[in-house]
């Protein structure tokens, strides 16, 4: 498993994590005993960044991770989030960047994934109402206090960025980040270079999509999340599936499939991009780690890049009232 560092003389991690929100809440049916196998299998391959936060379930998600990590804690590079506010069946409840609330919810968090620290505390939305400095001041109280040891921030915007680096310094800044949303391209991937960040990249494969795995909206559960999402809605899923026909017929070409290559394209934006795709099943988890073995040339980057070039995908990532929400 090669390695990648989270910012300038940042701890080193895999080049690849598992993201693993989708264990627990939002995509499909959660099985939680073939998670936690998940989990100890990305282990085995090297894997050794893991995304949760709690908001993920309600909190269900940290305990999943937390026992699926107990007894190889110092194998994994464990990342975890506060600011979502979930009530107990998932219900939203805004966001809160509030000092108190930063303490609150890491010492929640530890509780749940039964650790005495974290290795990257991100603040998971930022908070409007909280000048971003008051925020990552608490969040950098609690490196002082061993409870975290790096700092960082998912969805925010340039100049927040650089207000919050200039408090504490940020390891990450999480963005989603795939063929179909190189949103981060514009503004984002610059300052954090210009600052020394490094980029997780969430999503990296389009929740799925770019899998290929669905052909009609009817492939999804009725409860699935993806359903409130624009891209997965009628009029924009039908267009979207033109798009698939590029990466499918590459990937042949390649011998490898439509979601390696989707990887590979990520992972050749840099060595300071991570992405984390997430996946519930052990034979995903493989598929995607074999993209890391996958060496894109020009030509390749070329072909995928004149069909997904920045705002190619029919409808916004996230709804409405969530982009307003970002930040950004």
């Amino acid at each position: 498993m090669r390695q990648r560092r989270l910012g300038i003389d940042g701890p080193l991690v895999s080049a690849m994590g598992l993201g693993c929100s989708g264990m627990s809440a939002d995509y499909g049916v959660p099985d939680d005993v073939e998670s936690a196998a998940t989990i100890r299998r990305a282990l085995d391959l090297g894997v050794t960044l893991f995304d949760t936060s709690d908001a993920y379930g309600a909190g269900r998600n940290e305990e999943l991770v937390g026992r699926a990590l107990a007894g190889r804690r110092a194998e994994a590079f464990l990342c975890t989030k506060f600011g979502n506010i979930r009530g107990p069946n998932g219900e939203r409840g805004g966001v809160n960047g509030r000092p108190e609330w930063v303490r609150a919810a890491c010492e929640a968090s530890l509780r749940r994934l039964g650790v005495d620290a974290v290795d990257l505390y991100y603040q998971h939305r930022v908070d409007p109402a909280v000048p971003i400095e008051e925020t990552v001041g608490a969040m950098a109280e609690l490196v002082r206090a061993g409870k975290v040891r790096h700092l960082g921030l998912c969805e925010a915007g340039a100049e927040t960025i650089r207000r919050a680096h200039a408090t504490h310094r940020l390891a990450a800044v999480q963005m989603e980040y795939s063929l179909w949303t190189r949103d981060a391209e514009a503004g984002i991937l610059p300052t954090l270079r210009a600052l020394g960040i490094a980029l997780v990249a969430y999503s990296p494969l389009g929740r799925g999509f770019l899998t290929g795995a669905f052909r009609s909206r009817a492939d999804l559960i009725p409860t699935d999340r993806r359903h409130a999402h624009p891209r997965f809605q009628e009029g924009h899923f039908e267009r979207n599936l033109d798009l698939l026909g590029v990466i499918e017929s590459r990937a042949a070409e390649k011998g490898c499939r439509p979601s390696q290559l989707a990887l590979a394209w990520v992972l050749s934006r840099g060595e300071d991009v991570v992405p984390i795709p997430g996946t519930k099943r052990r034979s995903w988890l493989e598929e995607n780690a074999a993209a890391l073995s996958i060496e894109l040339t020009r030509e390749d980057e070329q072909r995928l890049e004149a069909v997904f070039t920045p705002g190619a995908a029919s409808g916004p990532r996230y709804p409405e009232r969530q982009l307003k929400g970002l930040g950004i």
